[in-house]
């Protein structure tokens, strides 16, 4: 008798497969998901469902992210949407849902905090006193044998309320639901900053939808269903979840509405929330307690088809009241009348939730679409987001989710610093009242790699920037020049930087490391230089961004002085830190190289300025002839991190302080023997070649290890490690680098980590992740004169698992967009198009590929030049 197997034709799977089948379908989903895996050795059928178990209307460019259960941990699996001034961290919840919230301005500590609060600043009449403490400082550092010192306690000062950026409560969301929850996933659409959640349950199908509008000022979530009614809604606002926040005022503003009072701190900055439901065909009500215990007013909806609820926040920070005329208070007017006619416009532009989530796509998008990339990625629509992080191995790579973390920084840059500040240490996403750091500006790398990726990728995004710098830096920034180090001209920060302009040097302990850092505002002022280079907006420049530049500059042109170690005659900073290392000493190579770049960029926006102050510039000129220049090569090789020859080949610190001019700025990139060499220092007639620096650049880079030091784990050190090798034209440490950072130090739902396995989120390597990205593909460093051409390299440092791809709309200096193409590793086409208006500042570029020069132009306004090898 034949067996059953033999009468299917001897195929086992005929029987095995719908009993499979069945079992599948009665299981909870995550475990159906894991049998799909197991199954696709079974079934080629089954296999083909697999590959299409992305949600419906994920997008089709797979640029997005989707899970397959809800988030539970903040830094790991929640979901990001923001426009800048609102933000939200979204579980993904069903018939509960939270969102936590976050408003730009909410900030404990600062006036609000502490009325006698200045910024970490000395008094106005210590400043005779700091003079000679200073100036005693610099006598033992130019007196030691070692040329160093370990303490300059002196002339700091304590941080008072120096304060944190806070979260900002919860909305939470109940749905009267019950039953099993079958078919669920939850997505981020990064191609419309819209993210979804979707469920079944008891035979209905939901969706729920949520993004912060730009053009709206507010953030919405939405929610509808295959029925004909939603279960009964109730929101409501809560601060439990929220680590240290007081207890809230919530009140019905009205039938629809709730009104949240509350300050971040007692006594403390004031906040405001107006949460409004609208629910066509439904009823909306309002529920408050007596006003005994008016914390837990909630609205609810019966009976409507969807409902959406919008809520606007605000704060009473004012940053334009942090001068000297207000007082320095930052003291705004109550958020609530601004907020009443936010809801008002709202309404009285559209009821629609259509037209509010459209208008809201299209303002996006118009920002986004200015630029896309491709790394020959194939879009992965088999496994969750995850599922991706989790098998991704360094080295062997994945281009597709080297392509979404790329999409995924520009997302989190444009949701976060569209506001009145700019993007934080977390963009503007922070958990509980006090963060790691404050999630504050951390302004000796941090700050700065927020926004790397912004001019090259044609993000107009730093507006906000800017204009922090004139309003928080600058006033106070001001005193802290004069009574701090005696300057009478200009203005200074340090490293640690809040909303309330703490310019002072924070005392903590021996905490010069960290606050010994007067060249905060050079550094900053790369970015200032560079929105001029990119953009020739010279009415800007003149409006804000000379009087900035000029500002900085003054500062340093009267800060430097002669160095008395070596007696050279060169003019050194002293004391200073390499950031955030010791020793205390002077001439330290981080703090020259952008002291130097400063001052080409006083000379190269001279013109464009409008300024006639001829002895600033000839001050300018006549001091960077005498600048040592922070390049020296050291014992070992090395490029010196510091005047006197102190590194150590075992030193792997997280920053690369010395190598500031490889990457991100251009003192050894663009290296001059003829502008930055010929100095005799200590009877050594410095004079070296170009090849000679990058390749001191080249072993201190090595030496720095790979960003896993014992003194940090982060992924924004990968990521610069990772910068500065494609600077070198390595491919491979590039790409190694890079992948090494994906590996250890993203999260699954792509939030960079601090150190591995850690919970604490710092933005930084996630908004630098795509400069590092595109510095592998395009080169065009800053040069020292705009007489010397502009040197375009095209994939200086592709590797190999990106093996076709292009880039459109790239922005490089001059006001050029450039559009490339690659096919099978080379070079297929570049085309450079030069803005028709370029402000009279006209160039030379010269194009690079495979170490030779493939094409040369003009650029004069309109030039279009086509390359194709």
């Amino acid at each position: 008798m034949d067996s059953p197997i033999a009468l299917l034709g001897g195929r086992p799977w005929a029987v095995i497969l719908p009993v499979f089948h069945l079992i599948r379908r009665i299981l909870p989903q995550n475990v159906q998901l894991w049998l799909n895996q197991i199954s696709c050795v079974l079934s080629i059928s089954i296999c083909a469902s697999v590959i299409r178990i992305v949600p419906s209307g994920f997008p089709a460019s797979g640029n997005g992210l989707w899970y397959t259960s809800p988030g539970t941990r903040w830094a790991k699996d929640l979901l990001p949407v923001g426009n800048g001034h609102l933000a939200a961290m979204l579980l993904g919840g069903t018939t509960q849902e939270s969102i936590q919230l976050n408003i730009e301005s909410l900030w404990s500590g600062g006036p609000f905090q502490d009325s006698t609060y200045n910024g970490g600043n000395n008094l106005r009449s210590q400043r005779i006193q700091l003079a000679e403490a200073t100036q005693r400082i610099r006598q033992n550092i130019f007196s030691s044998p070692s040329g160093t010192i370990q303490n300059i306690a002196e002339i700091m000062t304590p941080a008072g309320a120096y304060g944190s950026y806070a979260g900002a409560g919860y909305i939470l969301v109940t749905m009267d639901a019950s039953g099993p929850v079958s078919e669920y996933t939850r997505w981020l659409d990064l191609d419309a900053a819209v993210q979804r959640t979707t469920w079944s349950q008891k035979g209905a199908r939901f969706v729920r939808e949520s993004f912060c509008s730009h053009p709206l000022q507010a953030c919405v979530q939405f929610i509808n269903t295959t029925t004909s009614t939603l279960p009964t809604l109730t929101y409501a606002y809560s601060v439990a979840p929220e680590t240290g926040l007081p207890l809230p005022n919530v009140t019905c503003f009205d039938s629809s509405t709730l009104r949240v009072r509350n300050v971040i701190f007692k006594p403390g900055m004031l906040y405001e929330f107006l949460v409004r439901v609208e629910a066509p065909g439904g009823e909306v009500s309002c529920t408050a307690n007596d006003d005994s215990s008016p914390n837990n007013a909630t609205l609810t909806v019966i009976g409507a088809s969807e409902a959406w609820v919008t809520w606007f926040g605000d704060t009473d920070y004012d940053m334009a009241a942090g001068d000297f005329t207000s007082n320095f208070s930052f003291q705004g007017p109550d958020p609530h009348n601004n907020l009443i006619d936010l809801m008002s416009s709202m309404h009285a532009s559209t009821d629609s939730y259509t037209a509010v989530l459209n208008a809201h796509i299209s303002d996006y998008t118009s920002l986004m679409d200015r630029f896309s990339i491709s790394l020959g990625q194939t879009p992965d629509f088999k496994l969750p987001t995850d599922q991706i992080v989790a098998s991704y191995q360094s080295h062997i790579g994945n281009p597709y989710l080297e392509w979404l973390l790329f999409n995924y920084g520009r997302y989190l840059l444009v949701s976060s610093a569209r506001g009145t500040l700019p993007a934080n240490l977390q963009g503007k996403w922070a958990d509980a009242q006090v963060n790691a750091w404050g999630s504050d500006y951390h302004s000796n790398v941090n700050i700065q790699m927020n926004y790397w990726l912004a001019e090259m990728t044609n993000l107009d995004v730093t507006n906000s920037l800017f204009n922090y710098f004139e309003n928080t830096w600058v006033p106070r920034g001001r005193y802290t020049a004069e009574v701090l180090y005696n300057v009478s001209h200009g203005w200074v920060t340090h490293n640690e930087m809040n909303i309330f302009g703490h310019t002072g040097m924070k005392l903590l302990g021996n905490s010069a490391q960290w606050a010994n850092y007067p060249e905060s505002n050079a550094w900053m002022m790369i970015h200032v230089w560079d929105h001029l280079d990119y953009t020739n907006d010279v009415q800007w420049w003149r409006r804000q961004g000379w009087p900035l530049l000029k500002g900085a500059a003054s500062f340093h042109l009267e800060k430097l002085v002669e160095d008395l170690y070596f007696n050279d005659s060169t003019l050194v900073t002293v004391p200073c830190n390499s950031p955030e290392q010791t020793p205390i000493t002077f001439g330290c190579a981080h703090s020259q190289q952008l002291i130097w770049q400063l001052f080409n960029a006083v000379e190269k926006g001279f013109v464009a300025a409008g300024d006639s102050d001829i002895e600033f510039l000839d001050a300018v000129r006549t001091s960077r002839e005498r600048m040592d220049m922070g390049l020296r090569i050291g014992r070992w090789g090395q490029l010196q991190e510091w005047k006197v020859d102190i590194d150590q080949p075992t030193d792997t610190h997280r920053h690369l302080s010395h190598l500031i001019g490889l990457y991100p700025g251009y003192a050894i990139t663009s290296y001059s023997p003829s502008l930055q060499g010929g100095l005799i220092v200590d009877g050594t007639f410095m004079n070296y070649t170009k090849e000679q620096i990058l390749k001191a650049a080249e072993i201190s880079l090595i030496h720095r290890g790979n960003g896993t030091g014992p003194d940090a784990d982060a992924g924004w050190e990968k990521v610069w490690r990772a910068a500065a090798w494609a600077q070198l034209g390595n491919g491979t440490e590039f790409y190694k680098e890079l992948t090494y950072a994906i590996e250890r130090n993203f999260a699954q739902n792509l939030f960079s980590l601090y150190t591995y396995g850690s919970t604490i989120f710092q933005i930084d390597a996630n908004l630098g992740y795509p400069a590092a990205v595109l510095n592998a593909l395009i080169q065009a460093p800053d040069v020292a004169s705009t007489d010397i051409p502009l040197e375009v390299t095209l994939l200086p440092a592709l590797p190999p698992s990106w093996q076709s791809g292009s880039v459109r709309g790239a922005r490089i200096r001059g006001g050029i967009t450039l559009d490339l193409s690659w096919k099978y590793g080379r070079l297929d086409m570049a085309k450079f198009t030069v803005d028709r208006d370029v402000a009279g500042r006209v160039r030379d570029v010269n194009v690079n590929y495979a170490r030779r020069v493939v094409g040369r132009f003009r650029s004069n306004p309109g030039t279009v030049k086509n390359i194709r090898i």
